[in-house]
């Protein structure tokens, strides 16, 4: 479990440093002077400087920073963050959760490779005394395009809707059939009991096709699955926000690494394990991706969303928010956003005590 938690770490840390390093490339290519580029928060453990810019390693490896000249306050340098057109600040801020989303695309890519072969929502075939087989129903070849209206494109968004039915009398499927669309509307696909290796167990009772990497399938897989990690993260913040889970069912940076360690653990092998690190980080990529993107002060989102009222404002009213009010509004979300991060790590803490 430690050598887990310990590549876990080493992994969240580099997703910091791509997302830093966004912001980092593209200030250079954009023309802004970047003061210090840092991985991590807190004391600095090393740093060396190297031209206008120093690069620092800091002793927590629960954050890090591009800070570029002239963020929240005009300098009067010409190459100041603040001296940019708006196109180029907001590629610059969307930069870093743009390569959060590349880099869990790239190590989903990497693993779905390494395996062998990916499952996908292709019949193969049924097992004894499955109900729902034939020209009215299902066929080896079908290939599951959507369940109860809700589209599936890999295997992994198929057993999420199946497993959303499961209870159901029937369902509605759409799949294609030798190149055809066929609509299978109130199928009764339920499941039931089947015998296996001499054991009963409950499932619905259908084999899936297993399908060789190539190159365009590869890219294919690997972009849907970073979209299905996408719209289970926006599902957790729908039910964050509407109160369906609460304190407890967050994690920070303790509760994270210690569920890395649970997951590598249930691998099996230290290969398997790494390989569900691997898939869990790359989750976080993702997650990190789209939460940096919220309109919430002192995040990427939150900034670019100020810059666009500031715009709109200056449209309007033909004059600029001074900036020191949005310094302001950011150093009131940064402090809220730590203090949040204080509760919800001694809330990990309790919870591993318990």
């Amino acid at each position: 479990m430690v050598l887990y938690i310990i590549v876990g770490i080493l992994l969240f840390g580099l997703l910091i440093a791509v997302h830093e390093g966004g912001h980092f490339l593209t200030a250079k290519l954009l023309g802004v002077q970047v003061n210090e580029f840092a991985i991590g928060m807190g004391p600095a453990i090393f740093s060396r400087q190297r031209g206008e810019t120093k690069y620092s390693l800091r002793a927590f490896p629960v954050g890090g920073y591009c800070a570029m000249e002239g963020e929240d306050e005009e300098t009067g340098n010409p190459r100041s963050f603040s001296s940019k057109s708006p196109w180029r600040k907001v590629i610059i801020l969307a930069a870093g959760s743009v390569m959060n989303f590349v880099a869990g695309f790239v190590l989903v890519a990497i693993l779905f490779a390494s395996s062998g072969g990916y499952t996908v929502p292709v019949i193969r075939d049924f097992m004894d005394g499955f109900p729902c087989a034939g020209q009215e129903g299902l066929l080896p070849g079908d290939r599951i395009l959507s369940v109860n209206g809700h589209k599936v494109h890999i295997y992994s968004e198929l057993t999420a809707q199946l497993n959303a039915a499961a209870g159901s009398q029937t369902m509605d499927l759409v799949v294609e059939r030798e190149g055809e669309k066929v609509v299978l509307d109130d199928l009764p696909l339920t499941m039931r009991e089947y015998t296996v290796d001499g054991q009963t167990v409950t499932m619905y009772g259908i084999y899936f096709t297993v399908e060789e990497p190539s190159f365009t399938g590869l890219l294919e897989q690997s972009w849907y699955t970073c979209w299905y990690f996408a719209k289970a993260v926006w599902s957790g913040l729908v039910m964050l926000v509407s109160g369906q889970v609460g304190l407890n069912d967050m994690s920070g940076p303790v509760g994270i690494v210690s569920y890395v360690g649970e997951v590598g653990s249930q691998g099996g092998s230290i290969a398997a394990g790494l390989q569900n690190v691997c898939y869990l980080i790359a989750l976080i990529a993702v997650n990190l991706a789209i939460m940096n993107l919220l309109p919430i002060p002192a995040l990427d989102g939150g900034r670019i969303f100020l810059l666009i009222v500031g715009e709109l404002w200056f449209l309007f009213f033909g004059k600029k928010i001074p900036p020191k009010y949005e310094a302001w509004i950011h150093g009131v979300g940064f402090s809220l956003l730590i203090l949040l991060m204080v509760v919800v790590t001694f809330s990990d803490i309790w919870k591993l005590v318990k």
